[in-house]
This record gives C-alpha cells, structure tokens and sequence, in this order.
C-alpha cells in the first residue's frame, strides 16, 4: 500500500545570517544530503522546537536514552533493569551490545510525559557506573502497542 502524504500550507520567511555562518549552512546541506537549505534550517527548527517542548511542557513524546557503562560496575544491570521495570508505561524497549574493554552501550526507548521522560534520564545516567547518557526526544509519538492505549490517549485528549 503506497504511503499517501499530504501537503501542508507552508509560510514563507527571510532570515539574516553571518556570512561565515551561511557558508557552514550550507556546507552542512551539502555534505548531510539536505535538498536544500529550507529543508536544513526545517529540520533544525523541528529540533529545537521538540527540545523546547521536553523542557517547557508535558506533552507526551517518543525518544531514546542513549547510555555507555562499565559492565564491571556490580549491580549497575540490575538497577538498570529494575529502573525500567518501574517505569512500563515509559519504558517501550531496550537493547544493550557488549562493546570491547568492559563496556556496554544500550539504547532505551521511551514515550511519556516529557518531564516524566526526563526524570527516568537523570535517574538513569545517574548510577555508579554510567559513563555517559543522553536522553534525545522527537516531536513524535510510537503507535499505540496495546488496544486499551487507544482509550487511554483519546481520554487524555478530552481532558
């Protein structure tokens, strides 16, 4: 089945910038594969806007926390585990690989309120143990995984 996309209004703007900081612009157009400028500054704008909501509001949003340990840290897998299960309703998924030198690098994936979403981050880049974290949300939202959310999300709505 095709993916039917629709066209949104759009709203033109001018903006001023730096030579220097134009050339970087487009440089960066050109080296990630953006078709044009509008498309680059659009995707940055998207960013900023989804990082502003994580910090200024609840609205539900989908993101991964993204973390890099020392696996000879004792009990760290097993608060890591805990932790998550705790949080079931946030805590979509999780998937952790063995790298070299004791390390391990896991990637969670969340969706919940933002400030909720945030909390179980610091929680988690917080243990004994964690080298670095960092929790990245998108402006988006996972379909629902079970029939009962659909309930849940269009109750929400109402309210």
């Amino acid at each position: 089945m095709p993916i039917q996309r629709t066209t949104k209004p759009v709203s033109r703007i001018s903006i001023s910038l730096p030579q220097d900081l134009q050339d970087e612009v487009d440089e960066m157009v050109v080296r990630r594969g953006f078709g044009s400028r509008s498309h680059a500054i659009n995707a940055m704008l998207r960013q900023q806007v989804a990082e502003y909501h994580a910090q200024t509001d609840d609205r539900i949003m989908a993101g991964t926390i993204t973390i890099l340990y020392d696996n000879t840290t004792r009990g760290l897998q097993q608060n890591l585990a805990e932790l998550q299960y705790r949080h079931l309703d946030e805590v979509i998924s999780s998937l952790h690989v063995h790298l070299m030198d004791q390390r391990t690098l896991e990637v969670i994936l969340v969706q919940g309120p933002a400030q909720k979403v945030l909390a179980i981050a610091d929680q988690v880049v917080s243990m004994r143990g964690i080298i670095t974290g960092r929790l990245h949300l998108l402006a988006a939202l996972l379909p629902p995984l079970h029939p009962m959310t659909n309930k849940n999300l269009k109750r929400q709505k109402k309210s």
